[in-house]
């Protein structure tokens, strides 16, 4: 039976929402979750985003991120003239800030001094942004705020109407504001940790110069959810969700069971590229409470055979994609008919894979269930958590009741270990990677360090290193470990694990997994790698 849905109506969760411009900042995903955090919703668009798309977004305020470019050079990026004529306040942060400035007149050279990290700002002018936001006062009773500062060019003189907010040594134009017009700038980054006041500076912008109300809540999102659901599927609309354990598909499961009951199919496509047991795991866990009815589909034969020969990282995700696709329409014709397929797509995922109106961001990577799934498909799509980053997804799963283990679990690729077999997928490479994965994560659960990473797993190279073991030379594949810590998988940092884990885990693989000679360790952040090696 499906529950009898609400007469109460949800809140409007997009109600106020925020429009972050990127120009090509690192800390651009930063900016939208720190507006997340103030209860609002965000998001990112493409610097030169088109003016009926600015309209159709309807924003109650703009931010302006920072950027690589200097405005002062002939490739400078510059603001939409659209993004003025909204009459909403705006807020330039870094890059930001010097375009609007040089926008409206203002100067901007670059600095004899460049400032990378942290700085002292005197907050000046008592600017509605900053009043009252302060780390401590200074001698003279002013406020003063520890920033990080990342830039080589500064605004020498103020646009006409504008006036400091705030300086330093090397900055005396650290902050501007024209109150009147609603415009402001901060040459400092308010978005990263290292600001300690930053997020009550975002709060202040979203909040109070905007007017956004703080309703972008779990709870709020998940009564929003399941109306949405309820909306698109219809009274009598039937379900196949593409489940595989995780956090995600787990959230999503629990939200459309919610929203539509029995309508909702779980399918488990076991596709043989998974790790050691696990298909045997998904399938208890999600016995476990989802409340979802599940069916297994044993298909690994099929995706070994459909990725033979392939070596191209993007082709074997559109290969996935597709067959992907091609079973659950399989599955739907013996359901009876259903009529769409459900995802655990989350908003990295489109990020990543270009998936942004505009199209102009650069593919990182396809993810299966985005830039692999064909153009044409019988079944319509529904995205619960689309607009969700991960760690929005894992509170949205405490908010629903999920055990905190699951909602905690490592995440794992749509399409499984080929992403993490680099080359070719081939049996004999999957059994020795699975064997390997699996004493790292069994090391990492005995040290006290699973639950301090946010994500670990191994490698495959298809290339032969030589060793030797008892006398003898051997020429094998290598195997390289991978650990990282984040928040919100869109910027990771290398895990810094004990030295004697490392060791305890690399004499192990060596030893028990027949094949590899050598274990290696991958220290690069996210950027300028990505998490997953394909």
């Amino acid at each position: 039976m499906a529950p009898v849905p609400s007469t109460e109506l949800p809140p409007d969760i997009h109600a106020g929402r925020i429009l972050v411009l990127d120009f090509g900042s690192q800390y651009t995903r930063l900016i939208a979750r720190r507006v997340r955090e103030a209860g609002v919703y965000s998001e990112i668009r493409s610097h030169d985003i088109a003016a009926d798309a600015l309209e159709a977004f309807g924003p109650r305020g703009i931010v302006l991120s920072g950027g690589p470019d200097s405005v002062t050079g002939s490739n400078g990026l510059s603001i939409p003239e659209s993004v003025f004529r909204t009459g909403v306040p705006v807020l330039g942060i870094c890059y930001g800030m010097q375009a609007m400035a040089a926008r409206f007149g203002g100067t901007v050279q670059s600095s004899e001094v460049r400032e990378f990290g942290m700085a002292e700002v005197r907050a000046r002018g008592h600017s509605e942004l900053l009043r009252g936001i302060e780390d401590r006062s200074g001698p003279g009773g002013e406020g003063l705020l520890d920033v990080w500062m990342s830039h080589g060019d500064r605004v020498t003189a103020l646009p006409e109407g504008f006036r400091t907010i705030a300086s330093t040594p090397n900055a005396p134009i650290a902050g501007i504001a024209d109150p009147a017009r609603q415009l402001y700038g901060l040459q400092f980054h308010p978005e990263v940790a290292h600001t300690t006041r930053g997020g009550a500076i975002l709060r202040r912008f979203v909040n109070g110069i905007c007017g956004c109300p703080a309703v972008w809540t779990p709870a709020n999102i998940i009564e929003e959810s399941v109306a949405a659901i309820r909306e698109r599927v219809g009274p009598r609309g039937q379900v196949l969700l593409a489940l595989s354990g995780g956090v995600d598909s787990s959230v999503a499961a629990a939200l459309l069971h919610r929203a539509v009951g029995d309508r909702v199919t779980g399918i488990f496509v076991d596709n043989g590229l998974l790790r050691r047991d696990e298909g045997e795991q998904v399938m208890e866990t999600l016995a476990a409470g989802q409340g979802v009815r599940v069916r297994r589909v044993d298909a690994g034969p099929r995706f070994l055979a459909a990725l033979e020969g392939v070596e191209d990282p993007e082709r074997k995700r559109n290969v996935i994609g597709n067959l992907f696709v091609e079973i659950f329409e399989e599955e739907a014709e013996r359901a009876g008919g259903a009529a769409f397929l459900a995802q655990g797509t989350i908003y990295p995922d489109v990020i990543e894979s270009a998936g942004a109106d505009t199209g102009k961001a650069d593919v990182i990577k396809s993810h299966h269930n985005v830039g692999g799934l064909p153009e044409r498909m019988r079944l319509a799509l529904v995205e619960p958590l689309r607009e969700l980053f991960k760690d929005e997804v894992r509170a949205v799963g405490l908010e629903l009741g999920l055990p905190r283990d699951l909602v905690f679990r490592h995440p794992f690729p749509g399409p499984g270990l080929a992403v993490r077999v680099l080359g070719e997928v081939r049996e004999d490479r999957l059994e020795r990677l699975r064997a390997a994965d699996a004493i790292f994560l069994e090391e990492l659960r005995r040290a006290g360090w699973y639950e301090r990473v946010a994500q670990a797993f191994a490698v495959f190279l298809p290339v032969r290193s030589v060793g030797v073991m008892g006398d003898q030379r051997r020429h094998e594949p290598v195997i390289v470990l991978r650990a990282v810590q984040t928040g919100d998988f869109m910027t990771a940092r290398a895990a810094r694990l004990p030295w004697e884990l490392l060791e305890i885990v690399s004499t192990r693989i060596v030893n028990e997994v027949p094949g590899i000679s050598r274990v290696g360790v991958d220290v690069t952040s996210k950027p300028p790698a990505t998490i997953e090696w394909e």
